[in-house]
């Protein structure tokens, strides 16, 4: 707060076109920032924090769903629209808050996007109702939209292509790390002290998150303004819209997410209710398997650099079945190991993605990860409310059956896309010979 091959070439940086990086000129590729050079460390620690603060504050109430449903008298589907409204605020308004960055720049629209959040944060803990809870939420998630497509565009300009997937990477790292200090903070204070000083809490952390980002972010050296001519933008989406590579790009972050929304949003619930019968405090330490997402998406580059995109997907997809299927079990240990596993997939697979959407967009690189994010956010919100309903209805078997039919569609979506780049390359090689 937020980085597989669908039919792109194995290699990352091979999906942008070779007449596009000769076009470059070799003093700017040179002037870019790379692993090692300076101000690379502080660039990363800063996005790093950006994420930290987006994550924090975008599910600050995922693990306080069960205080929340007791306080205010509600079951797990009306709670869990504390969590959707935020995440569909940020859908919305990605795209606008994304062409503001075209035309004002990233660093601007980073900043202006935490300063609301983070003083939208305090006005949550003092929320008479849920209604009024939900409200607040949906105005935060809409302020943090300046934050995800805008940091994606940023690195797109200011990094080398090479090291693109590991910086996007850390970023997403920072997300992970942000969801789940969040968590196990909120769910210790609230055991304490309830879900509104649980809240302020972390409002707090995301001020300093806040302050640390702007004064150690570089200025842009590579962003040139663009129009906030409503035609132009439009003209840009529907470019972006007719690119298969990028849709079906879309529709894997919507669908990883999907998945990740849904378990995250009822293990609380789970884990409240017997067999298990955990305290609060506990429900919330059980988000530290968020560390496990930490490391994949990190090394998302070099996962691509050995598998190519779509070996990648693959993968990602694979080990979040795989930890769906184990967390069906009764058992705590069990449980836990799924978490692992579906933390680690869905992170390695939403780097990747968002990744790739970055390097196959050459032009409006705001707007293609808009787009992404936009997506993705949409299945964060179909997954907290469809996985709570699903959970109300058939227990945590149902939550796992809507996640399980989540990547499965994953699979199909890569599956379709190594068949369409299978057939233009077949239609070079007798031209070649």
């Amino acid at each position: 707060m937020s980085p597989a091959d669908t039919g792109a070439s194995t290699i990352v940086a091979a999906s942008v076109p070779s007449s596009v990086l000769s076009s470059v000129p070799s003093s700017v590729s040179d002037s870019r920032l790379t692993p090692g050079g300076p101000g690379y460390r502080r660039m990363s620690f800063a996005l790093f924090l950006a994420g930290v603060a987006t994550f924090a504050l975008l599910y600050s109430t995922q693990a306080l769903l069960p205080l929340i449903s007791g306080e205010f008298g509600v079951a797990a589907s009306a709670a869990s629209w504390t969590v959707a409204a935020a995440t569909g605020g940020l859908a919305l308004f990605v795209l606008p808050m994304s062409a503001l960055s075209e035309r004002f720049g990233r660093r601007t629209v980073m900043t202006a996007s935490l300063v609301v959040a983070v003083s939208i944060g305090v006005l949550v803990p003092f929320a008479p109702s849920l209604g009024a809870l939900v409200a607040l939420r949906f105005l935060q998630g809409a302020a943090l939209a300046g934050l995800p497509a805008s940091a994606t565009a940023y690195l797109a300009e200011e990094v080398r292509p090479k090291a693109l997937v590991t910086a996007i990477g850390l970023f997403v790292a920072g997300n992970s790390v942000g969801g789940m200090s969040g968590r196990v903070i909120t769910g210790w204070v609230a055991q304490e002290w309830g879900w509104r000083v649980a809240v302020a809490v972390i409002g707090v952390i995301a001020v300093g998150c806040a302050v640390a980002f702007r004064l150690l972010l570089p200025a842009p050296k590579h962003f040139t303004p663009g129009s906030l001519r409503p035609r132009v933008l439009a003209r840009t989406v529907r470019d972006h819209l007719a690119n298969p590579l990028l849709c079906r790009l879309y529709a894997i972050g919507a669908l990883f997410m999907t998945v990740f929304g849904g378990v995250y949003t009822v293990i609380g619930y789970r884990l409240t209710e017997a067999p298990f019968s955990l305290p609060q405090g506990i429900v919330g330490s059980i988000f530290l398997v968020y560390l496990v997402g930490t490391v994949s998406a990190s090394t998302a580059g070099r996962l691509v650099g050995r598998l190519g995109r779509r070996g990648a997907l693959y993968l990602a997809g694979g080990t979040t079945a795989t930890g769906l299927l184990v967390s069906l079990a009764d058992s705590l240990p069990l449980v836990l190991l799924g978490l692992v596993l579906i933390t680690a997939g869905f992170f390695a697979g939403h780097a990747v993605a968002s990744s790739a959407v970055s390097k196959t967009a050459t032009t409006g690189r705001a707007q293609a990860s808009a787009l992404y994010q936009s997506a993705y956010y949409i299945g964060s919100s179909t997954g907290s409310t469809v996985g709570a309903m699903a959970f109300h209805a058939g227990g945590w078997a149902g939550t796992v059956g809507v996640g399980v039919l989540a990547v499965a569609g994953v699979v199909t979506i890569t599956v379709f896309g190594s068949r369409a780049a299978r057939g233009p390359a077949a239609a070079r090689e007798p031209a070649a010979a």
